[in-house]
C-alpha cells in the first residue's frame, strides 16, 4: 500500500484506509506491506500485522508526495515480488510503470477531483490533470469512493472504476468526559472539523454561523500545513464573535469522536473530495448534519440531512436547528443507520480483497484509453 503518509493514521482519509482496510486484510492471513513518510509516522516496524517501511520525503506541497512515492517504488523493487499493489493518489500516477516491473497488478485509488483544488497553481493543476490521465491508461484498475467520481472517469477517459466507499466508524454510546475540559456540554454546540482549504468552505461555514442567532457556540477543529494566507481569512471571519472557538488541529481520536457525538450538529463545506471520511464519521456518530450542497455529499448523506450553498441558506439552517432540536436528534438517528448499513469498513476490506485477487490473476487492458500524447494535449 504505496502513496499516503502512513500508519498509525492522523491526517486524513487515505491513511484511516489504509489503517482500517490494512488490519483486516492481515488479520485474514495477507502479508501487508505499508509504505510510511519517516518522521510523520511512529517509526515502529510493524503495527496491527501490517509491515511499515518508513522512508524520507522533500518537506515542501509541491513534492512532498512525489519524492515519497518515488523513493517507495525503487525501494519496492528490492522485495520480492507484490501479488497487487495499491496506490493511493493519481498524482502518483508516474511511478506505476515502476511498481508494475516484475509484472506486478497495480490499482489507483483516484480520490477527488484534485485539480480542482485553489491551493495548486496553474502549474499543479495542469499537472492534475495529465496525472489523471496516466492513471486511467496505466492502471489495472481504478479505485474511485463514489460513483460520482466513477462518472467522471467513464466521462473522460472510457474507464470503467470500481467504486469501493471508506468505512464508516459507528458511535452508539458515547463517552462524555472530555468535552468539559473545552467548556462544553453535550448537545450545546455545532462543529466544523476540516482541512482549512478554500474547497472546505470553512470561511463560508463561519460566516453562516456569524450571520445566525445560534446560542450554541460554534467549536472549529482543523488547521492546514500549507494555508497561511487561508488560515488568517478564517480567523479574521471568527474575530469579535464570541461564540466562535477556533481550537486548532485535533489529534486526540477518543476526543474528537466525542466531539462528533455530543455536538448539537455538525457542519460540512467540502466540495470536491468523493465520499468524505469526515463526513462519514459525524454520520456514524449521528450528528445532524449540514453539508454543502454539492453531488459527492448528496450521494453519501442521502435525505438525511440539510444542504446548504450561500452564507443565507446555512444561517436558516443552523437557526432551525436550534429551535427544532427533536427533528436535529431524528435525522442524526436517520444518519447513523445509513452509516451503519452502507458504509462498513469490514464490507471495504472484502471489497478490497476481492479487487486483488483479480490483480494476481490477470490485469485488465486498457486499450481504448487514451494514449499519453493525447493525455498531456487535453
Amino acid at each position: 500500500m504505496v502513496g499516503t503518509r502512513g500508519v498509525p493514521a492522523r491526517y486524513g482519509g487515505f491513511e484511516t484506509a489504509v489503517e482500517e482496510i490494512g488490519a483486516r486484510l492481515s488479520a485474514r492471513g495477507h502479508d501487508i506491506v505499508v509504505y510510511c513518510r519517516r518522521d510523520v509516522t511512529a517509526q515502529m516496524p510493524r503495527h496491527r500485522g501490517m509491515q511499515l517501511v518508513h522512508l524520507p520525503a522533500v518537506r515542501r506541497k509541491s513534492v512532498e508526495t512525489l519524492t515519497h512515492t518515488a523513493m517507495s517504488a525503487l525501494h519496492a523493487l528490492r522485495l520480492e515480488r507484490f501479488d497487487a499493489t495499491v496506490l493511493f493518489n493519481a498524482a502518483n500516477s508516474p511511478f506505476i510503470p515502476v511498481l508494475r516491473a516484475r509484472g506486478r497488478g497495480v490499482a489507483t485509488h483516484v480520490d477527488g477531483l484534485e485539480w480542482k483544488r485553489s491551493k495548486w497553481g496553474r502549474f499543479g493543476r495542469r499537472y492534475y490533470r495529465i496525472a489523471e490521465g496516466l492513471a486511467a491508461r496505466w492502471s489495472d484498475a481504478l479505485i474511485c469512493d463514489a460513483q460520482a467520481i466513477a462518472d467522471y472517469y467513464l466521462d473522460e477517459f472510457g474507464v470503467d472504476g470500481d467504486v469501493i466507499t471508506y468505512g464508516a466508524p459507528i458511535i452508539d454510546r458515547p463517552e462524555v468526559s472530555r468535552i468539559g475540559e473545552l467548556g462544553l456540554e453535550r448537545e450545546r454546540f455545532h462543529l466544523v472539523v476540516a482541512r482549512f482549504e478554500p474547497e472546505n468552505h470553512v470561511h463560508l461555514a463561519v460566516d453562516g454561523y456569524r450571520a445566525s442567532t445560534a446560542g450554541c457556540p460554534l467549536v472549529v477543529v482543523g488547521a492546514a500545513p500549507y494555508s497561511d494566507a487561508y488560515t488568517r481569512q478564517i480567523s479574521q471571519s471568527a474575530e469579535g464573535d464570541p461564540r466562535i472557538r477556533l481550537i486548532g488541529a485535533v489529534w486526540d481520536q477518543r476526543l474528537l469522536d466525542e466531539l462528533y457525538a455530543t455536538c448539537r450538529s455538525y457542519i460540512h463545506g467540502h466540495s470536491v473530495g468523493g465520499t468524505n471520511p469526515s463526513l462519514l464519521r459525524a454520520m456514524g456518530a449521528g450528528c445532524s448534519v449540514a453539508a454543502y450542497d454539492v453531488t459527492f455529499n448528496r450521494e453519501v448523506l442521502g435525505d438525511d440531512g440539510r444542504y446548504w450553498s450561500t452564507v443565507g441558506e446555512l444561517a436558516a439552517v443552523i437557526d432551525d436547528i436550534e429551535v427544532r432540536p427533536s427533528d436535529s436528534r431524528e435525522r442524526g438517528r436517520r444518519a447513523r443507520a445509513r452509516a451503519r448499513d452502507r458504509y462498513r469498513w469490514d464490507a471495504v476490506a472484502d471489497e478490497y480483497e476481492d479487487l486483488c485477487r483479480r490483480l494476481m490473476q490477470q490485469r485488465r487492458r486498457r486499450r481504448s484509453t487514451p494514449s499519453y500524447l493525447e493525455i498531456v494535449r487535453r
